[in-house]
């Protein structure tokens, strides 16, 4: 018998042992989107299941839509692994995590099924409605961990999922000419640009140096915001996509 029935009506149930407290009695009040990277469906939920593999999800969406619970949503699922969001490290304990089945980028990353998003929409709804999540806390993994990991990628639908209530999105500016900061750069505009990027929640600090990890951080924020070219160099189109974000905050 199923120790736990779903929390989310239209799930199916099939309990994952990895996963534990959350620490310092922390709610949930993030919900992190993952692709699960795997040749199938099957072997992902398998791999999600088994004791042996450390890794978990409190939800997985198949392609067809079928939503299945893995954990419950009071405990901590192994998700997210190293990652921080505005300055907090272990994300497994403020969040909820939802893997989307997709070879990604190295099987070929396909387009996303309607029928898929569709149910990850109702999903989404439903978790961050119970909870209270917020919009500008509904993040991709590639947004906690930055350079380590990039799913669920540029093709993941944000703005369809924002026109349904779901996440923080503004329309990104198109790709222009003008003034771009990029590796090796120094200076007050890159230490706003910094400044900017910590503040909405990347892990960045503020040196006033274009270096490496501001390299990756940009394309981080590029791949979930400004998807059409993802570079790491700070166009004018980043960094007005980034602004506009900002200034639409609660």
């Amino acid at each position: 018998m199923n120790p736990f029935a779903a929390e989310y009506a239209r799930a199916r149930v099939d309990p994952s042992p990895n996963c534990g407290k959350r620490r310092g009695g922390v709610r949930p009040d993030a919900l992190i989107l993952h692709y699960t990277g795997m040749e199938s469906a099957e072997a992902a939920q398998k791999r999600l299941c088994a004791p042996d593999s450390e890794v978990s999800a409190h939800y997985l969406v198949h392609e067809d839509g079928d939503v299945v619970q893995m954990v419950r949503e009071e405990a901590r699922a192994w998700h997210a692994g190293r990652s921080s969001w505005q300055g907090v490290e272990d994300v497994n304990s403020f969040s909820i995590g939802i893997e989307i089945v997709n070879p990604g980028h190295g099987g070929g990353y396909p387009d996303f099924p309607d029928p898929q998003i569709e149910a990850l929409i109702a999903l989404c709804r439903d978790v961050c409605r119970r909870r209270a999540i917020p919009p500008q806390r509904v993040l991709g993994h590639s947004d906690v961990a930055p350079g380590r990991k990039v799913d669920p990628g540029e093709k993941f639908p944000w703005d369809r999922l924002a026109r349904e209530g779901v996440g923080h999105y503004v329309p990104p500016a198109p790709p222009c000419a003008g003034k771009a900061l990029a590796d090796g750069d120094a200076g007050q505009a890159v230490a706003e640009l910094q400044a900017m990027l910590a503040a909405y929640g990347y892990g960045l600090d503020e040196t006033g140096v274009y270096d490496g990890r501001t390299a990756v951080v940009v394309s981080a924020f590029q791949r979930h915001f400004r998807p059409s070219r993802i570079d790491g160099v700070a166009d004018p189109s980043t960094r007005d996509t980034l602004a506009r974000l900002i200034a639409a905050l609660p």
